[in-house]
């Protein structure tokens, strides 16, 4: 069991399966009504502290959220936004050889269903609506990265398999954004909901805070906007279970 009180903490969340529910398509995505008015009240009770870490570019957060977080980690931690109005820093990226889009555009010809969504580190090959294509993408994908001496790897997603840079993840974003006001001195709380996540857990534990996942933790998205809301309704301690240290 973990004690979490937004006094203390500071909340590093992701967007898609954590705080909205999964939607057919990334631009489907619906926000429920009340988490913008849960996210202003957990802001206030965290004195700021309070961050999204998604895959998704930081403009898109921008568009579903507006300025309600403080911070936006973006791109799986390749952006960061560490305060509201500043500038959208880049981790400087290998460039993705133009053949890989090619050949993944040729695939998703080939695999009815299969989409490409461009991303400025990479690339994703979706396969949520023709799942008989993931064991070809991922050999796709596992021949371009193997030519590259570690500078790219696959990243498993939700029925999809994401081709990105190695070395900068979640886990990067949340030591990054603890390092300063208003997150530094806090612990560190980070929910996720699929393996994209699993390094914001880990790097959330390692700086003394706690990590949790959906469904392990919160059995859904649901649950865990219900969650956060009562962290602002009581005084008292709130307990849920989680990954801690």
């Amino acid at each position: 069991m973990s004690s979490v009180r937004p006094s203390e903490a500071a909340f590093l969340l992701d967007f898609d399966g954590t705080l909205v529910d999964i939607a057919p398509t990334p631009e489907s995505v619906v926000v429920p009504p009340d988490l913008k008015d849960t996210l202003r009240r957990l802001r206030d009770a965290c004195g700021n502290a309070l961050a999204v870490v998604s895959g998704r570019p930081v403009s898109q957060i921008d568009e579903f959220l507006g300025d309600i977080p403080f911070a936006v980690a973006g791109e799986h931690g390749i952006a960061i936004r560490r305060r509201p109005g500043g500038p959208v820093e880049r981790v400087a990226l290998p460039p993705v050889p133009p053949d890989w889009i090619h050949e993944a555009e040729e695939l998703a010809a080939a695999w009815p269903g299969v989409r490409v969504e461009r991303k400025v580190g990479g690339f994703v090959l979706h396969f949520r609506a023709a799942p008989e294509a993931e064991a070809a993408l991922r050999k796709a994908a596992d021949a371009w990265i193997a030519t590259t001496d570690g500078a790219f790897h696959v990243q498993a997603a939700k029925m999809a398999w994401e081709i990105r840079p190695a070395g900068v993840d979640k886990g990067y974003a949340v030591a990054e954004l603890m390092q300063n006001a208003p997150f530094s001195g806090r612990k560190p709380v980070f929910v996720g909901d699929d393996v994209t996540d699993e390094e914001g857990v880990k790097a959330a534990v390692r700086l003394g805070g706690a990590g949790f996942r959906i469904p392990a933790d919160f059995p859904t998205p649901t649950a865990f906007r219900n969650w956060l809301a009562s962290l602002t309704e009581t005084s008292g301690p709130n307990n849920n279970g989680g990954e801690d240290a």
